[in-house]
């Protein structure tokens, strides 16, 4: 089994907001990070991603009751300056994608789970969808 799995922001929404389609999934992976199944990692920026977008929505201290009880399920990996340098001088489209696939990298992770493969097509790492990670582990 693998122990290290990187979680894009994509996946953290869809737990956070219940989105329809989506919900399922990504509740059952978390699950499996809360009956310590699985180790996920995910990156700073997600962190505050994940505020802002549930701001939108919610009051600011129901935002971060939120976010603190999710904290418990991953482990979160800084963001620094070689980081930025690489997602800088990436070939990705989107900046945000190449910060998530360098945390990553950088933190060693084995894994990334998205519900965007393409945004991660000439990654160096297997990426799944949460459903055929999912279906791969069980």
């Amino acid at each position: 089994m693998t122990n290290k799995i990187f979680v894009d922001t994509n996946i953290i929404i869809d737990l956070l907001s219940k989105r329809e389609f989506f919900y399922e999934e990504s509740q059952e992976l978390f699950s499996l990070a809360d009956k310590n199944k699985l180790e996920l990692y995910i990156s700073a920026l997600t962190f505050a991603n994940a505020y802002c977008i549930l701001g939108q929505n919610l009051k600011i201290e129901n935002s971060r009751k939120i976010l603190r009880k999710f904290k418990v399920l991953v482990k979160v990996l800084p963001l620094n300056d070689k980081i930025i340098d690489l997602a800088l001088d990436s070939d990705f489209d989107d900046f945000d994608d190449a910060i998530q696939y360098f945390t990553a990298i950088e933190n060693d992770c084995e894994i990334i789970v998205t519900r965007n493969l393409k945004d991660f097509k000439n990654s160096n790492l297997p990426v799944f969808t949460a459903r055929q990670f999912l279906e791969l582990i069980n």
